[in-house]
């Protein structure tokens, strides 16, 4: 199995009760200490699984590009050169999208875990929930031109829903809303 799918393939869901979908906005929605907890402990728990989410991503960025450059030349003329080949313009492209959409989710988490105001942690939390809904979009769009398997996009997508259900938490509960 490849391997930004083999870390958190769905199989492997049943096993790990913190991959489940949801686990950790169960987790914060249930207890009655959440008030009570250290917010850097659930912060690092978020943290945690947008470096997950943005190493998976890293992982399909450099195989969608290997995948497009092997499929359209043969391996005899293959060279390194500072351009990007016009067969892999569409592929590189989407792939640069959601390369970048994906490890800023994590890179404005952290922003926001050291944020010097309360705005400012809001603000950083608003834009890494962007970032992730952006992030479906680039899979979305990935698929439905078949640069991912079923299996591809099922285990990414579930993972980067998850991120945006537990930003979109947070997200509410700092404007009073949960």
């Amino acid at each position: 199995m490849l391997h930004f799918i083999a870390e958190h393939h769905p199989s492997s869901i049943k096993h790990h009760p913190s991959r489940r979908p949801s686990a950790l906005v169960s987790y914060i929605s249930l207890q009655p200490s959440y008030i009570n907890r250290t917010m850097s402990e659930i912060s690092d728990a978020i943290q945690t699984k947008c470096l997950a989410f943005g190493d998976r991503i890293i992982k399909l960025n450099d195989f969608l590009l290997e995948q497009a450059a092997n499929k359209h030349q043969p391996s005899s003329f293959r060279h390194r050169t500072s351009r990007v080949p016009v067969h892999l313009q569409s592929v590189a492209a989407l792939a640069n999208q959601l390369l970048r959409s994906g490890t800023s989710i994590g890179a404005n988490n952290a922003e926001a875990t050291s944020a010097i105001s309360t705005a400012d942690f809001k603000s950083k939390s608003y834009i890494a929930l962007k970032e992730a809904r952006e992030s479906l979009y680039w899979l979305d769009l990935l698929h439905r031109n078949g640069y991912l398997t079923d299996v591809q996009f099922n285990s990414l997508y579930t993972d980067c829903e998850e991120l945006v259900k537990v930003l979109t938490h947070r997200c509410k509960k700092l404007d009073g809303v949960e």
